[in-house]
Protein backbone atom coordinates (compact mmCIF):
# COMPACT_ATOMS: atom_id res chain seq x y z
CA UNK A 1 0.00 0.00 0.00
CA UNK A 2 1.39 3.25 -1.07
CA UNK A 3 2.35 5.71 1.58
CA UNK A 4 0.35 9.71 1.22
CA UNK A 5 1.39 11.31 -2.43
CA UNK A 6 3.59 13.85 -2.44
CA UNK A 7 0.86 16.67 -3.54
CA UNK A 8 -0.88 16.08 -0.10
CA UNK A 9 2.19 15.98 1.85
CA UNK A 10 3.10 19.79 0.29
CA UNK A 11 -0.88 20.84 1.25
CA UNK A 12 -0.06 19.98 4.62
CA UNK A 13 3.12 22.33 4.63
CA UNK A 14 1.42 25.13 5.35
CA UNK A 15 0.06 23.62 8.85
CA UNK A 16 3.71 23.11 10.46
CA UNK A 17 4.51 26.58 10.42
CA UNK A 18 3.36 27.26 13.93
CA UNK A 19 5.15 23.83 14.93
CA UNK A 20 8.56 24.87 12.99
CA UNK A 21 8.01 28.51 14.59
CA UNK A 22 7.54 26.43 17.96
CA UNK A 23 10.95 25.06 17.27
CA UNK A 24 12.85 27.91 16.42
CA UNK A 25 11.72 30.11 19.23
CA UNK A 26 13.09 27.72 21.38
CA UNK A 27 16.52 27.18 20.04
CA UNK A 28 16.18 23.78 18.24
CA UNK A 29 15.94 21.79 21.52
CA UNK A 30 16.01 18.50 21.65
CA UNK A 31 12.93 17.54 23.31
CA UNK A 32 11.24 20.08 20.69
CA UNK A 33 13.25 18.66 18.38
CA UNK A 34 11.77 15.04 18.55
CA UNK A 35 8.11 16.31 18.83
CA UNK A 36 8.53 17.93 15.23
CA UNK A 37 10.11 14.43 14.07
CA UNK A 38 7.76 12.51 15.56
CA UNK A 39 4.45 14.33 14.41
CA UNK A 40 6.43 13.87 11.12
CA UNK A 41 6.97 10.20 11.14
CA UNK A 42 3.58 9.68 12.23
CA UNK A 43 1.62 11.49 9.33
CA UNK A 44 4.30 9.72 6.81
CA UNK A 45 2.64 6.68 8.61
CA UNK A 46 -1.10 7.48 7.62
CA UNK A 47 -2.92 5.10 4.53
CA UNK A 48 -7.10 6.32 4.26
CA UNK A 49 -8.57 3.72 5.63
CA UNK A 50 -11.30 3.27 2.77
CA UNK A 51 -8.40 1.77 1.03
CA UNK A 52 -7.02 -0.96 3.25
CA UNK A 53 -10.67 -1.92 3.80
CA UNK A 54 -10.98 -2.51 -0.07
CA UNK A 55 -7.66 -4.11 0.12
CA UNK A 56 -7.88 -8.33 0.28
CA UNK A 57 -3.75 -8.27 1.05
CA UNK A 58 -4.79 -6.84 4.05
CA UNK A 59 -5.08 -8.36 7.48
CA UNK A 60 -9.02 -9.47 7.56
CA UNK A 61 -9.13 -8.34 11.32
CA UNK A 62 -7.87 -5.50 10.54
CA UNK A 63 -10.08 -4.27 7.61
CA UNK A 64 -12.97 -5.48 10.15
CA UNK A 65 -11.49 -3.88 12.92
CA UNK A 66 -11.47 0.03 10.17
CA UNK A 67 -15.25 -0.50 8.95
CA UNK A 68 -16.61 -0.18 12.37
CA UNK A 69 -14.35 2.45 12.80
CA UNK A 70 -15.39 4.34 10.08
CA UNK A 71 -18.77 3.81 10.91
CA UNK A 72 -18.29 5.37 14.11
CA UNK A 73 -16.67 8.35 12.43
CA UNK A 74 -19.43 9.03 10.17
CA UNK A 75 -21.70 9.20 13.01
CA UNK A 76 -19.62 11.67 14.75
CA UNK A 77 -20.21 14.34 12.50
CA UNK A 78 -23.55 13.47 11.57
CA UNK A 79 -25.48 12.76 14.67
CA UNK A 80 -23.23 14.87 17.52
CA UNK A 81 -22.26 18.10 15.53
CA UNK A 82 -18.02 17.22 15.56
CA UNK A 83 -15.81 18.15 12.68
CA UNK A 84 -15.80 16.57 9.43
CA UNK A 85 -12.67 16.26 8.18
CA UNK A 86 -10.02 13.37 7.37
CA UNK A 87 -9.58 12.71 10.69
CA UNK A 88 -9.71 9.12 11.88
CA UNK A 89 -10.30 8.33 7.91
CA UNK A 90 -6.74 7.32 7.79
CA UNK A 91 -4.75 4.89 9.63
CA UNK A 92 -1.35 4.59 10.84
CA UNK A 93 0.69 1.62 12.08
CA UNK A 94 3.09 2.70 14.39
CA UNK A 95 4.36 -0.64 15.46
CA UNK A 96 4.20 0.30 19.37
CA UNK A 97 2.16 0.21 22.32
CA UNK A 98 1.53 3.85 22.66
CA UNK A 99 1.81 6.69 20.00
CA UNK A 100 4.04 9.03 22.80
CA UNK A 101 4.51 8.74 26.54
CA UNK A 102 3.44 11.76 28.82
CA UNK A 103 5.83 12.23 31.43
CA UNK A 104 4.15 14.09 35.00
CA UNK A 105 6.46 15.70 37.43
CA UNK A 106 6.04 17.86 40.80
CA UNK A 107 8.01 18.80 44.00
CA UNK A 108 8.86 16.28 46.35
CA UNK A 109 6.29 18.26 48.73
CA UNK A 110 3.61 19.29 46.81
CA UNK A 111 0.75 17.91 44.59
CA UNK A 112 0.85 21.20 41.87
CA UNK A 113 2.43 19.69 38.69
CA UNK A 114 5.48 21.72 36.88
CA UNK A 115 3.55 23.42 33.92
CA UNK A 116 4.55 23.29 30.83
CA UNK A 117 3.80 25.98 27.98
CA UNK A 118 3.33 25.34 24.26
CA UNK A 119 2.59 28.18 21.45
CA UNK A 120 -0.94 26.14 20.46
CA UNK A 121 -1.73 24.15 23.33
CA UNK A 122 -1.52 26.66 25.80
CA UNK A 123 -0.27 25.22 29.37
CA UNK A 124 -0.35 21.55 30.20
CA UNK A 125 0.86 19.58 33.39
CA UNK A 126 3.04 16.98 31.43
CA UNK A 127 5.37 17.08 28.57
CA UNK A 128 4.67 14.03 25.75
CA UNK A 129 7.99 12.02 24.41
CA UNK A 130 7.41 9.88 21.04
CA UNK A 131 10.20 7.14 22.45
CA UNK A 132 9.82 5.95 26.26
CA UNK A 133 12.99 5.94 26.51
CA UNK A 134 13.36 9.27 26.15
CA UNK A 135 10.33 9.97 28.66
CA UNK A 136 12.13 7.54 31.43
CA UNK A 137 15.51 9.28 30.78
CA UNK A 138 14.54 12.81 31.53
CA UNK A 139 12.06 11.30 34.43
CA UNK A 140 15.38 9.52 36.18
CA UNK A 141 16.90 13.10 35.32
CA UNK A 142 14.34 14.56 37.47
CA UNK A 143 14.11 12.58 40.25
CA UNK A 144 17.85 12.92 40.70
CA UNK A 145 16.80 16.98 41.20
CA UNK A 146 14.05 15.57 43.98
CA UNK A 147 10.91 15.99 41.99
CA UNK A 148 8.38 13.06 42.18
CA UNK A 149 7.73 11.66 38.64
CA UNK A 150 5.31 9.49 36.49
CA UNK A 151 5.50 8.22 33.04
CA UNK A 152 2.06 7.24 31.49
CA UNK A 153 1.97 5.95 27.85
CA UNK A 154 -0.53 7.05 25.82
CA UNK A 155 -3.14 5.79 22.87
CA UNK A 156 -4.02 8.72 21.19
CA UNK A 157 -3.85 12.80 21.28
CA UNK A 158 -5.51 15.26 18.82
CA UNK A 159 -2.91 17.88 16.68
CA UNK A 160 -6.63 20.00 17.31
CA UNK A 161 -7.41 20.41 13.58
CA UNK A 162 -3.73 21.47 12.34
CA UNK A 163 -3.16 18.03 10.65
CA UNK A 164 -5.52 14.82 9.29
CA UNK A 165 -5.13 12.57 12.77
CA UNK A 166 -5.27 8.89 11.90
CA UNK A 167 -6.44 6.32 13.73
CA UNK A 168 -3.57 4.38 14.98
CA UNK A 169 -2.78 1.02 16.05
CA UNK A 170 -2.19 1.98 19.57
CA UNK A 171 -5.71 2.92 19.52
CA UNK A 172 -7.43 -0.64 18.51
CA UNK A 173 -5.68 -2.07 22.19
CA UNK A 174 -9.80 -1.01 23.07
CA UNK A 175 -12.70 -2.78 21.64
CA UNK A 176 -15.32 -1.46 19.23
CA UNK A 177 -16.93 0.70 21.30
CA UNK A 178 -13.94 1.92 23.45
CA UNK A 179 -12.77 3.07 20.17
CA UNK A 180 -16.05 4.66 18.98
CA UNK A 181 -15.97 6.35 22.22
CA UNK A 182 -12.15 7.56 21.87
CA UNK A 183 -12.72 8.99 18.36
CA UNK A 184 -15.45 11.08 19.73
CA UNK A 185 -13.45 12.39 22.17
CA UNK A 186 -10.38 13.38 20.43
CA UNK A 187 -13.23 15.23 17.55
CA UNK A 188 -14.56 16.84 20.30
CA UNK A 189 -10.70 18.74 20.77
CA UNK A 190 -11.01 19.52 17.67
CA UNK A 191 -14.34 20.99 17.83
CA UNK A 192 -13.46 23.41 21.25
CA UNK A 193 -10.26 23.37 22.84
CA UNK A 194 -9.18 26.49 25.47
CA UNK A 195 -5.33 26.67 25.94
CA UNK A 196 -4.47 26.43 29.13
CA UNK A 197 -6.96 25.49 30.81
CA UNK A 198 -6.84 21.66 31.18
CA UNK A 199 -10.17 20.51 33.17
CA UNK A 200 -12.15 22.41 31.19
CA UNK A 201 -11.05 20.87 27.88
CA UNK A 202 -11.52 17.02 28.94
CA UNK A 203 -14.28 17.20 31.15
CA UNK A 204 -16.15 18.33 27.77
CA UNK A 205 -14.41 15.79 25.54
CA UNK A 206 -15.43 13.37 27.94
CA UNK A 207 -19.09 14.30 28.14
CA UNK A 208 -19.32 14.30 24.34
CA UNK A 209 -17.53 10.48 24.56
CA UNK A 210 -20.10 9.26 27.04
CA UNK A 211 -23.14 10.47 25.56
CA UNK A 212 -22.13 10.41 21.93
CA UNK A 213 -21.35 6.73 23.06
CA UNK A 214 -24.89 6.25 24.62
CA UNK A 215 -26.47 7.60 21.27
CA UNK A 216 -24.25 5.95 19.08
CA UNK A 217 -25.25 2.26 21.41
CA UNK A 218 -28.65 3.45 20.46
CA UNK A 219 -28.54 3.84 16.85
CA UNK A 220 -27.60 0.14 16.37
CA UNK A 221 -30.22 -1.34 18.89
CA UNK A 222 -27.51 -1.74 21.72
CA UNK A 223 -29.22 -2.66 25.39
CA UNK A 224 -28.16 0.29 27.90
CA UNK A 225 -24.43 -0.14 28.83
CA UNK A 226 -23.57 -1.20 32.45
CA UNK A 227 -22.86 1.25 34.52
CA UNK A 228 -20.81 -0.89 37.04
CA UNK A 229 -17.06 -0.01 35.68
CA UNK A 230 -17.87 3.42 35.51
CA UNK A 231 -18.98 3.71 39.18
CA UNK A 232 -16.64 1.83 40.65
CA UNK A 233 -14.17 4.05 38.46
CA UNK A 234 -15.51 7.29 40.04
CA UNK A 235 -15.07 5.79 43.40
CA UNK A 236 -11.52 5.32 42.83
CA UNK A 237 -11.15 8.98 41.79
CA UNK A 238 -12.67 9.98 45.02
CA UNK A 239 -10.40 7.40 46.32
CA UNK A 240 -7.26 9.28 44.93
CA UNK A 241 -8.69 13.10 45.69
CA UNK A 242 -8.85 12.22 48.85
CA UNK A 243 -5.33 11.38 49.27
CA UNK A 244 -4.61 14.38 47.72
CA UNK A 245 -6.32 16.90 49.32
CA UNK A 246 -4.57 15.01 52.51
CA UNK A 247 -1.33 15.53 51.05
CA UNK A 248 -1.59 19.28 50.40
CA UNK A 249 -2.52 19.71 53.74
CA UNK A 250 0.12 18.02 54.85
CA UNK A 251 2.69 19.51 52.63
CA UNK A 252 1.27 23.33 53.63
CA UNK A 253 2.31 22.48 57.42
CA UNK A 254 6.01 23.35 58.95
CA UNK A 255 6.80 20.30 59.63
CA UNK A 256 10.43 19.01 58.87
CA UNK A 257 11.37 17.31 55.65
CA UNK A 258 12.33 14.31 57.51
CA UNK A 259 8.80 14.22 58.94
CA UNK A 260 6.80 15.51 55.58
CA UNK A 261 8.40 12.25 54.00
CA UNK A 262 7.23 10.01 56.87
CA UNK A 263 3.86 11.12 56.83
CA UNK A 264 3.70 11.13 53.12
CA UNK A 265 4.55 7.80 52.83
CA UNK A 266 1.79 6.95 55.38
CA UNK A 267 -0.73 8.62 53.10
CA UNK A 268 0.55 6.25 50.38
CA UNK A 269 -0.19 3.20 52.56
CA UNK A 270 -3.48 4.35 53.63
CA UNK A 271 -4.90 4.99 49.68
CA UNK A 272 -3.88 1.44 49.19
CA UNK A 273 -5.18 -0.04 52.35
CA UNK A 274 -8.60 1.89 50.75
CA UNK A 275 -8.15 0.50 47.93
CA UNK A 276 -8.01 -3.13 48.85
CA UNK A 277 -11.22 -2.74 51.04
CA UNK A 278 -12.94 -1.69 48.25
CA UNK A 279 -11.44 -3.99 45.75
CA UNK A 280 -11.96 -7.09 48.29
CA UNK A 281 -15.73 -5.30 49.60
CA UNK A 282 -17.94 -4.00 47.71
CA UNK A 283 -16.37 -4.80 44.27
CA UNK A 284 -16.35 -8.15 44.84
CA UNK A 285 -13.06 -8.93 44.03
CA UNK A 286 -13.01 -6.96 40.84
CA UNK A 287 -8.83 -6.10 40.12
CA UNK A 288 -9.35 -4.10 37.00
CA UNK A 289 -7.23 -1.36 38.67
CA UNK A 290 -4.55 -3.76 40.12
CA UNK A 291 -2.08 -2.80 38.17
CA UNK A 292 -1.98 1.02 38.92
CA UNK A 293 -1.70 0.08 42.47
CA UNK A 294 1.40 -2.05 41.50
CA UNK A 295 3.79 0.69 40.48
CA UNK A 296 5.03 2.95 43.04
CA UNK A 297 2.99 5.82 44.45
CA UNK A 298 3.93 9.47 44.70
CA UNK A 299 2.62 12.81 44.21
CA UNK A 300 3.20 12.49 40.33
CA UNK A 301 1.24 9.91 39.72
CA UNK A 302 -2.18 10.98 41.22
CA UNK A 303 -2.15 14.03 38.66
CA UNK A 304 -4.03 12.77 35.82
CA UNK A 305 -6.81 12.26 38.55
CA UNK A 306 -9.88 14.62 38.51
CA UNK A 307 -9.11 15.84 35.00
CA UNK A 308 -10.96 14.38 32.76
CA UNK A 309 -14.19 14.46 34.60
CA UNK A 310 -14.08 17.40 36.87
CA UNK A 311 -17.03 19.43 34.75
CA UNK A 312 -18.68 16.19 33.43
CA UNK A 313 -22.14 16.65 35.06
CA UNK A 314 -21.98 21.09 34.03
CA UNK A 315 -22.07 20.09 30.79
CA UNK A 316 -24.86 17.21 31.10
CA UNK A 317 -26.93 20.04 32.11
CA UNK A 318 -26.14 22.30 30.06
CA UNK A 319 -26.79 19.57 27.44
CA UNK A 320 -30.40 18.96 28.80
CA UNK A 321 -31.01 22.62 28.65
CA UNK A 322 -30.38 22.23 25.20
CA UNK A 323 -32.65 19.52 25.03
CA UNK A 324 -30.35 17.39 23.44
CA UNK A 325 -29.37 19.40 20.23
CA UNK A 326 -25.77 19.66 19.80
CA UNK A 327 -25.22 22.68 17.75
CA UNK A 328 -26.67 24.17 20.56
CA UNK A 329 -25.06 22.67 22.69
CA UNK A 330 -21.43 23.29 21.20
CA UNK A 331 -22.16 26.94 21.07
CA UNK A 332 -22.73 27.08 24.43
CA UNK A 333 -19.71 25.71 25.25
CA UNK A 334 -18.17 27.75 22.80
CA UNK A 335 -19.63 30.70 24.55
CA UNK A 336 -18.30 29.67 28.33
CA UNK A 337 -14.75 29.76 26.92
CA UNK A 338 -14.96 32.81 25.46
CA UNK A 339 -15.29 34.02 29.49
CA UNK A 340 -12.96 34.77 31.71
CA UNK A 341 -11.77 31.87 33.97
CA UNK A 342 -13.82 33.23 37.08
CA UNK A 343 -16.30 33.61 35.68
CA UNK A 344 -16.67 30.55 33.18
CA UNK A 345 -15.53 28.69 36.56
CA UNK A 346 -18.38 29.90 38.52
CA UNK A 347 -20.96 29.13 35.64
CA UNK A 348 -19.78 25.83 35.35
CA UNK A 349 -20.19 25.30 39.12
CA UNK A 350 -23.81 26.79 38.75
CA UNK A 351 -24.49 24.59 36.17
CA UNK A 352 -23.00 21.70 38.17
CA UNK A 353 -25.05 22.39 41.31
CA UNK A 354 -28.19 22.59 38.95
CA UNK A 355 -27.88 19.14 37.72
CA UNK A 356 -26.77 17.70 41.39
CA UNK A 357 -30.32 18.96 42.93
CA UNK A 358 -32.08 17.30 40.04
CA UNK A 359 -30.79 14.19 40.03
Amino acid sequence: MPKLNAALIDRLRLCWVPLLLAVGLNGCSTYYGQLALGQLELLRQRQPVEAIIADPSQDTALRQRLVQALQAREFASQALGLPDNDSYRLYADLQRPYVVWNLFATEEFSVEPLQHCFPVAGCVAYRGYYRQGAARGEAARLRLQGLDTHVAGVEAYSTLGWFDDPLLNTMLRRNDEQLAALIFHELAHQQLYLPGDTAFNESYASFVEREGLRQWRASRGLVEQDEQGRIRYRQLVELVLQTRERLATLYASELPPAELRRLKQAEFMHLRQGYRALRDGAWEGDRRFERWFAQPLNNATLLPFGLYDRWVPAFSAIFEQCAGDWPCFHQRVAELARLSSDEREARLSEAQAERQNQH
